[in-house]
């Protein structure tokens, strides 16, 4: 009896042990990703640096799959600038806002200047077409600022460390930051008027998703110089696709310094709001789907990209010093560009009879995408974008998305922007370089049997390109620029991403 009670006790002894050492494995386990980008620029309501523009109040839940980690990428801050077209580094960027913020009036209130753009001061063609691999010229930047409702344009002499004020346009503003954008999502919410008009269209505040559309001028409100913007909004509920759920009619102008709403304009009543089913882009949403296992087994939805391996001893092309680009007697310079996307520039080719260096290009960019809805009604009449000069391509470039955005031999090229505050971060995977082949031939010959002569001579097609994707709002723009072996540049733009619906009170064709 007493072996059997002291077997019993020693049972529960050993299960108890085991459970505190349970819970206590438990309570000091790390996070796998501790660098993880999401959760250092969560603002606390689901706006991070790279998802701007879905800004409700609430933080959503999102059921996307979430990508294994990657490896530690590089920081950038011991870059050096080695070509004088080489983009600002992280050691230049921090140089420049030291200098802005030391220079007066900025001096006084540092906190109240906004950098709305920093990027290199290029030198003239002239010294960069004599330029040979050695010393740079001096390196300058140029800087456009708002501090406390006045844009300003200031050069900055990083070697001398001397700021000199610039003339400023006579009209206009500057692109809008990232940090703004994401500060007007929620402006429209502080408005007791618009809350009013949400709830009057039964439509749960922790489901609106607001925009920033379309600034501009919009009457006598704006006199005084105030940035004025609409900004529309949407319903997320049962779909991550809300551009397909506008709230039709409900407009909001905000003052974009203050982040004051000047005027809400309600003129939807009786327009519902689309319905949520099938409007899903996602790939897991469609493996969520009830039809899912019948739908994936048809037409494009079975297509993957096919791998692309490189050869066994790489990739036919070279990448020098971060922004030099040789392949097939090509040489360019490449790099990001906040406001253009890409640049490519001092573009040469080998010439193959003489070998001589010939001269194609000395400067390729997007200078602006202009999207011009021309609907004159109230909520529409003011769509009229400008998507690199309001928005910056480059600033709202993502991250390409290896195997899908580009083959599985591409080197990528990070961008190195500046927030705000001045203060420089990096858009990781943002170009992408890879040479292409699709089976296509570039020349060939082969000779008639009657001469005797069995020759079959083909030579394939093969391009380089260097690749961007800008993400504006629901469009994705996809900029090609593709070198050719004869010598050629191609520029292609592709445009794909979700459309803009226009909310109706019909609900069929037969009703218009």
């Amino acid at each position: 009896m007493d072996y059997s009670t002291s077997l019993l006790r020693l049972t529960f002894l050993a299960l108890g042990a085991a459970l505190v050492l349970l819970v206590v494995r438990s309570a000091f386990r790390l996070p796998h990703d501790i660098d993880d980008t999401a959760s250092i620029f969560d603002d606390g309501a689901g706006c991070t640096r790279f998802s701007p523009w879905a800004c409700g109040r609430q933080r959503r839940t999102d059921t996307t799959p979430k990508p294994k980690p990657s490896p530690a990428r590089s920081s950038h801050e011991s870059d050096v600038p080695r070509h004088p077209l080489d983009p600002l580094t992280v050691t230049e960027i921090n140089r420049a806002r030291e200098l802005l913020r030391a220079h007066p009036p900025f001096a006084s209130s540092p906190s109240s200047l906004a950098v709305h753009e920093l990027a290199l001061d290029e030198p003239e063609k002239p010294v960069v077409r004599r330029w040979r691999k050695g010393a740079l010229p001096p390196r300058r930047a140029v800087a456009v600022v708002r501090f406390r409702g006045e844009s300003h344009v200031l050069a900055v002499d990083l070697e001398a460390g001397a700021v000199t004020p610039l003339p400023a346009p006579a009209s206009g503003y500057p692109t809008m930051t990232m940090d703004e954008q994401r500060a007007l999502c929620a402006a429209p919410f502080s408005d007791p008027a618009f809350n009013a008009s949400i709830r009057r269209r039964g439509v749960r505040m922790g489901d609106v998703a607001c925009l920033p559309i379309s600034p501009g001028w919009y009457g006598p409100a704006e006199d005084g110089g105030r940035r004025l913007i609409k900004s529309q909004c949407f319903s997320t509920e049962g779909t991550a696709n809300f551009y397909m759920r506008p709230i039709e009619g409900l407009t909001v102008l905000v003052d974009m310094d203050t982040r004051e709403v000047v005027h809400v304009s309600d003129r939807g009543a009786g327009i519902p709001i689309p319905a949520a089913k099938n409007t899903d882009y996602r790939r897991a949403a469609d493996d969520d789907h009830e039809d899912a296992g019948k739908q994936s087994t048809f037409g494009y939805q079975t297509v993957r990209a096919p791998s692309m391996e490189p050869a066994p001893e790489g990739p036919g092309f070279e990448v020098e010093d971060g922004h030099t680009v040789r392949w097939a007697g090509w040489e360019f310079h490449l790099k990001a560009d906040a406001r253009a996307g890409m640049i490519v520039s001092c573009a040469a080719v080998q010439d193959p009879s003489t070998g001589a260096r010939r001269e194609v290009m000395y400067k390729g960019m997007a200078s602006e995408l202009f999207v011009p809805y021309m609907d004159p009604t109230e909520a529409w009449y003011f769509k009229t974008y400008m998507d690199a000069g309001e928005y910056g391509f480059g600033l709202q470039a993502m991250p390409l998305v290896p195997l899908n955005d580009c083959p599985r031999h591409a080197r990528y090229m990070d961008g190195v922007f500046v927030a705000a505050d001045g203060r420089p971060y990096v858009r990781e995977n943002m170009i992408c370089v890879f040479e292409r082949y699709a089976g296509d031939i570039a020349w060939r010959h082969s000779e008639s049997p009657i001469t005797g002569m069995d020759i079959r001579e083909s030579r394939p097609k093969v391009t380089l390109v260097a690749r961007m994707a800008a993400s504006v709002a629901n469009y994705d723009y996809i900029m090609d620029w593709e070198f050719q072996m004869d010598g050629l540049i191609r520029i292609k733009v592709g445009l794909s991403g979700i459309l803009m619906v226009n909310g109706t009170p019909y609900a069929h064709m037969n009703q218009i």
